[in-house]
């Protein structure tokens, strides 16, 4: 006999399993993505569980005071269809009630998003290709140093401080690349080997010259491998760029939020964080 399902909050060990989750199906997590997603908030990751067993889970993180976002929205293939997925979403929700809330919806799911209040911003392409790499005087490793001016750089590029989050993303074994000139940050990129290849995510710049330096940079230490970047449809020249050197243009998905949009300088976003997270 099943018994009522419990609604919780994720420990680290089943954080992993759902991101394992996402692998399964075909979303291409990080390798290490587990642990520094859930320094983002400690409460955001959401279990439904029955007999002991995860159902389905959800990420619903807070960022500041009046910011979320939602990711990682699975059940799992036996546990479909009774209604375990629509109790973590509700979940998901009331942790994030009270701020603007986004989340990054695939076509077959936009309508359903849209009559929950749920508006489009911006559309996201995801880009695949090889780069033949190379290093640039400007782009540093961001090293310890680095990090508190990479904090507040990317605050104009987010629609939250997330300094918390950004300490753990910062660090090995993913590799974290600045434009530095005459002390002043001038973007930056995070580049993290996947289940298929490399995610580059964020990559902030104030220039498309600057977005294709950080871009080459970390192409350099992977030895032509596949790299996987999430590009706003609004970077027509990074786009063209990206696809002169032969990327190809994969999925698409929508920006979407749910209350007043958050004022993000997107000019200089060239490629957002990851799908899950924002």
């Amino acid at each position: 006999m099943t018994t009522q399902p419990v609604i919780r909050a994720l420990a680290s060990s089943e954080v992993e399993q759902l991101v394992d989750w996402a692998r399964i199906e075909g979303w291409n997590p990080g390798l290490a993505d587990a642990a520094a997603l859930h320094a983002a908030d400690g409460d955001g990751f959401i279990g439904c569980f029955v007999d002991g067993e995860m159902a389905a889970g959800i990420s619903a993180i807070r960022y500041g005071t009046d910011f979320g976002f939602i990711g990682l929205y699975i059940a799992h293939p036996d546990f479909r269809g009774k209604g375990y997925g629509r109790k973590v979403w509700d979940a998901g929700m009331a942790h994030l009630d009270g701020r603007t809330i986004g989340l990054d919806g695939v076509p077959e799911q936009q309508a359903n998003y849209r009559s929950i209040g749920f508006e489009q911003l911006y559309e996201t392409f995801r880009w695949s290709g090889t780069l033949d790499g190379e290093s640039d005087i400007d782009v540093v490793a961001i090293t310890d140093d680095l990090v508190p001016g990479i904090v507040g750089y990317d605050r104009s590029f987010f629609p939250a401080e997330r300094g918390t989050f950004l300490r753990e993303w910062l660090r090995p074994p993913r590799s974290a690349k600045a434009i530095v000139r005459d002390g002043n940050i001038g973007g930056y990129a995070v580049c993290r080997r996947c289940h298929d290849g490399y995610k580059i995510g964020p990559l902030f710049a104030q220039t498309d010259a600057d977005a294709q330096r950080l871009l080459s940079a970390c192409a350099a230490e992977i030895s032509g491998e596949t790299l996987h970047i999430d590009v706003p449809a609004a970077q027509t020249e990074f786009c063209a760029y990206l696809e002169a050197h032969r990327f190809a243009k994969g999925f698409t998905t929508a920006r979407m939020y749910r209350g007043p949009a958050p004022a993000v300088q997107m000019s200089g976003v060239f490629g957002i964080t990851t799908l899950e997270l924002g």
